[in-house]
């Protein structure tokens, strides 16, 4: 199974590694390659969409359309780092170098990282629009959204490296067949013939502390959120606020939840295949859905739509 140089010793070193997919079942390899090359399409042009839509209707240069942003921005990357790659697999034997898959590991942590301090910065920005409306322009200052933005990829980056580092120092020469779509960690170390201890105690911190922290500090923002929703006496004025809150819920929900599920349950709990479908959920599923959760009931989207079309229409 082992494809490689040798090194010293009887050791071999795995080169290249191949990707076994979502499925083995033949009759549901073309289905499934075109249900997800369909979700790719729809996710780089919802993403990019709402991207664009942000960028030319200045009513939306404000700070929650700049996370906004970022998000799509980061669901766009890094869905891009996953899928493409995924795909080959539903047609013919998929085949990874250990640089490419190295690499893949690496922008992967990074963006899902980001992904996590961008949804625990959109839930602060929401905590100070509607528990301290008279303070939202001077609390949130671009300065203070800037370096929130570059805190957020200072995060990704260091818990990238500390992730592709550790993964770097293993031999792998048990086998180079990853039973997953991707290089995920948990498949990579059951490969390793090398102790995988420092891996486990690094994934159970930098994820411990990049999952539990932001997923804490979201849910002590939306409990103080809705507090304050529920003590308003306007009806139209509780609607508005808890509709500009429920979209980011239902994000924060599905991405916390599938990933806490993956990176933070004891290691024999659940199989490889039962680890592939959560995944989808945050790696796939999140990115292509999140245009549409933060879009469909939104009315500063729409109205920044109907502007944008008028515009094409007339030029």
């Amino acid at each position: 199974m082992c494809q490689g140089k040798m090194t010293s010793g009887n050791d071999s070193s795995v080169t290249e590694f191949i990707l076994l997919g979502l499925t083995q079942q033949p009759e549901l390899q073309l289905p499934l390659f075109f249900l997800f090359l369909g979700i790719y399409v729809v996710s780089v042009v919802g993403n990019l969409g709402l991207m664009a839509l942000i960028g030319l209707n200045p009513h939306l240069h404000t700070p929650m359309y700049y996370f906004l942003f970022n998000l799509s921005f980061t669901d766009l990357c890094y869905s891009s780092v996953i899928i493409p790659k995924m795909l080959p697999s539903f047609v013919k034997q998929n085949i990874i170098s250990y640089a490419e898959c190295m690499t893949q590991l690496f922008f992967f942590c990074f963006f899902v990282i980001d992904e996590c301090y961008i949804l625990t910065s959109m839930a602060y920005d929401r905590y100070v629009a509607i528990c301290k409306p008279l303070l939202y322009r001077v609390t949130m200052s671009p300065q203070l959204c800037f370096m929130m933005t570059v805190s957020v990829y200072t995060m990704g980056f260091v818990g990238a490296m500390a992730h592709a580092g550790s993964m770097l120092r293993l031999t792998f020469c048990d086998g180079s067949i990853i039973n997953h779509y991707m290089c995920d960690i948990p498949p990579l170390l059951k490969l390793s013939c090398t102790s995988t201890s420092i891996n486990e105690l690094v994934v159970f911190i930098v994820v411990g502390v990049n999952v539990i922290v932001p997923s804490l500090t979201v849910f002590i923002s939306y409990t103080v959120i809705l507090f304050n929703i529920s003590c308003m006496r306007s009806t139209e004025g509780r609607s508005k606020a808890f509709s500009t809150c429920s979209s980011h819920i239902i994000a924060v929900s599905l991405f916390f939840g599938a990933s806490a599920f993956m990176y933070l349950k004891p290691s024999p709990v659940g199989s490889l295949d039962e680890d592939k479908v959560f995944t989808i959920f945050y790696t796939i599923v999140g990115p292509m859905m999140n245009p549409f959760i933060y879009s469909l009931r939104n009315k500063d989207v729409h109205i920044a739509l109907r502007k944008t079309l008028k515009k094409r229409v007339v030029t």
